[in-house]
């Protein structure tokens, strides 16, 4: 049996035609049904429904056998134990800082200066800005990230971004992008050692079809 873990949302429609080019199709409907096993139309073949954060954790520690996670959550995680043979190029978007309209970020850069930053990927954030040479304040947020600013909570915002609508609704300005974000496969890698055959055949199938993509 293969367990393959997914995140519902974007990656779990993003990845639908690539498990197809692998001759897998899912049977069940994550948003009609309660099912957290999705069934396929391979007996030896099923997906696990966890939240996008807990995909690393489920390979790593060999609960799936291999799962679609985005960089920006295997940079935040770690990615002890984990194999990454390829990336999807699937549910692309960026992780970007933002900031209310009227805030001066060129000031708040300087080489020197303080600012405090609302975000949940404290890892990268921190990394950023200390490139940067510039000293943040950091405050942990799991949602409604956009609120920070708008409150006084924090001066900026690192979150991520695909078409920038949400930050437009609330006032904020995109004001520098940090990196790109896709989803990569990532493997436990016991699980391709015992498996490696049937591991290896959705590995192939999911490189041919990204590479006809490009």
């Amino acid at each position: 049996m293969i367990t393959i873990a997914l995140s519902k949302g974007r990656i779990f429609d993003d990845i639908l035609p690539l498990l197809k080019s692998a001759g897998i199709d899912v049977l069940d409907d994550p948003d009609k049904s309660r099912k957290l096993i999705l069934s396929t139309n391979q007996p030896d073949v099923r997906v696990l429904l966890v939240r996008a954060t807990d995909v690393p954790t489920y390979v790593q520690y060999g609960g799936a056998d291999m799962g679609v996670v985005g960089k920006d959550t295997l940079l935040e995680s770690g990615t002890q134990g984990l194999y990454q043979p390829l990336d999807l190029q699937i549910a692309k978007c960026r992780i970007s800082v933002a900031v209310r309209k009227s805030f001066d970020y060129a000031a708040a850069m300087k080489q020197g200066s303080r600012m405090t930053v609302a975000t949940k990927y404290v890892a990268i954030a921190r990394d950023f800005f200390a490139s940067k040479g510039v000293h943040v304040d950091l405050i942990k947020l799991y949602g409604s990230m956009e609120l920070a600013p708008l409150t006084g909570l924090a001066d900026a915002i690192v979150d991520l971004v695909s078409t920038g609508n949400t930050l437009k609704a609330n006032h904020l300005v995109e004001v520098e992008r940090i990196m790109d974000i896709s989803s990569h496969l990532v493997v436990n890698q016991t699980a391709l050692k015992l498996k490696q055959a049937p591991i290896r055949k959705i590995m192939d199938a999911f490189a041919l079809a990204v590479k006809q993509e490009d």
